[in-house]
């Protein structure tokens, strides 16, 4: 099974400090020792984004998020466990490693 977690931000937050960027990158070392990383990856800001509909053919863009809240998603990884169980116990240690609240979603397919 694959499952989405997702490192949730604040806004007032600071930035991750040089032990939390250790912690994530033994985190990280440690799901692809166990083959358990398909992908992990840092997002950029919500100022940086812009939602594009093209849906009518007209090729509208707006800059900016699609939801403006205090919090937003600055990292995932996308993750193989055997069960709901694993995803769990891997997302409570990401989310210790990154000193950050996260969701963890299974993915469709």
């Amino acid at each position: 099974m694959r499952f989405l977690i997702s490192v949730i931000e604040t806004k007032s937050r600071p930035p991750h400090s040089p032990e939390e960027i250790a912690a994530i990158n033994a985190f990280n070392q440690k799901l692809v020792a166990a083959e358990k990383r398909i992908l992990a990856v840092g997002i950029a800001e919500p100022s940086q984004s812009s939602v594009i509909d093209n849906r009518s053919g007209e090729n509208k863009k707006t800059l900016g998020p699609l939801f403006d809240s205090n919090e937003y998603i600055s990292g995932i990884w996308i993750i193989e466990a055997k069960d709901q169980n694993e995803a769990e116990t891997l997302a409570a240690e990401g989310s210790m490693a990154c000193n950050r609240r996260v969701e963890l979603r299974p993915l469709l397919g």
